[in-house]
């Protein structure tokens, strides 16, 4: 019979972003050493999202109370892993400190793991948890065999916090699936009635404060006082979705700003390939910033601001620029300079796709982490 592995992720799998790329590329690796794979969500997945992850070896579940502390939580995730048998969980989104390593070994799982996704909030620096709290993180977590952090800066948080023992806190870069080829640009310009000839300057987020859309915005004022043949794209929805786009259509130039929502696949829609610059203008302190390594795998240019994980991802100067959180002015420099030089444009996009081959190729990165589960011997 073959052995399982449950992923747990606190997530609504409504497009085909990172988390579905990395579940179906687990899956894949896990189906070739002969592992079954048990995705389990907080909703359905979305119908175009079903399918692509369905594969012969793969089994969908749905908790909707996953990351809660209720009783009927408990019982619904322990009447999956009952279900399932797993070997090996591990743990996406949810709270470093929880029940859930524990009520795996309670059901005999082997090994648990846990993926430290969340980014930190703006300006908050890590402060070491006390005695108690980090004597209670310690107890909580004893069965994790490995606490993942999707970048050094995450990483460096765990450990600050107290959260794991140093040995098992391990760095695992989040991956993009280098196989699969952008949309047509051409074909996104004319669905969204993007004139031809405008450059497009593109920020893919959750329309949410935290992401920068004020600074965003902003600099994209700023640019079009210098240059009104620029077109800004804000692809994603948030709970401010609203109230910018409302600024924007009150603006000067409303005609120079379009607002897709969710995108069910913003790499098939062809979003990254009709972009000329990437902004990535959060102000929180981001764990890692998946869509900047989409963007640089596409051969983009990126003005980021240099925060959380950022860095560890786009190259100052080299792969496109970082700019400080809450400063729109430097980003719309930045912006004008890449969209008045052809040449740079190309060359931090091409160093950007070697950033993303060397460091975030998913393959890699989840053999990487298949390497730590060490099936063989689980």
């Amino acid at each position: 019979m073959a052995q399982t592995v449950l992923s747990a992720f606190v997530v609504d799998p409504k497009r085909i972003g990172g988390v579905e790329m990395f579940c179906r590329e687990l899956s894949v690796q896990l189906g070739a050493r002969g592992w079954r794979s048990v995705l389990c969500f907080t909703a359905p997945p979305a119908g175009n999202v079903r399918r692509f992850l369905t594969l012969p070896n793969v089994s969908i579940e749905v908790h909707r109370g996953l990351g809660q502390w209720d009783r009927g939580s408990i019982r619904e995730f322990s009447a999956i892993l009952a279900k399932h048998r797993p070997r090996i969980v591990h743990l996406h989104f949810v709270q470093a400190v929880s029940h859930y390593p524990w009520l795996g070994r309670f059901h005999s799982v082997r090994s648990t793991f846990l993926t430290d996704h969340i980014s930190r909030p703006e300006g908050r620096a890590a402060v070491r948890a006390g005695l108690v709290k980090r004597a209670i993180a310690a107890a909580a977590n004893w069965p994790l065999k490995k606490l993942i952090a999707v970048s050094d800066f995450n990483a460096r948080e765990c450990a600050a916090k107290g959260l794991a023992s140093a040995g098992k806190i391990v760095r695992i870069y989040n991956g993009v699936d280098l196989s699969r080829e952008p949309g047509d640009p051409a074909a996104f310009r004319a669905k969204y009635g993007i004139p031809k000839g405008r450059k497009i300057v593109l920020q893919v987020s959750w329309i949410i404060p935290e992401k920068g859309i004020a600074d965003f915005l902003e600099a994209a004022r700023i640019v079009l006082r210098e240059n009104a043949n620029v077109h800004f794209v804000v692809a994603g929805e948030g709970a401010s979705r609203e109230k910018f786009m409302r600024e924007t259509l009150e603006s000067e130039w409303p005609g120079n700003f379009t607002w897709t929502g969710l995108l069910d696949d913003p790499l098939l829609d062809g979003v990254y390939g009709a972009a000329d610059v990437v902004c990535q203008l959060s102000r929180w302190q981001e764990a890692f910033g998946w869509t900047n390594a989409e963007a640089m795998a596409c051969g983009k240019p990126l003005v980021a601001t240099a925060t959380g994980g950022i860095p560890e991802i786009v190259e100052d100067g080299v792969s496109g620029f970082l700019v400080r959180p809450r400063q729109p002015a430097e980003a719309a420099e930045k912006i004008l300079r890449l969209l008045s030089n052809p040449g740079l444009r190309r060359s931090m996009g091409k160093r950007a796709r070697q950033i993303v081959e060397e460091k975030f190729e998913l393959r890699a990165n989840v053999a990487e982490l298949l390497a730590l589960y060490d099936l063989e011997h689980t």
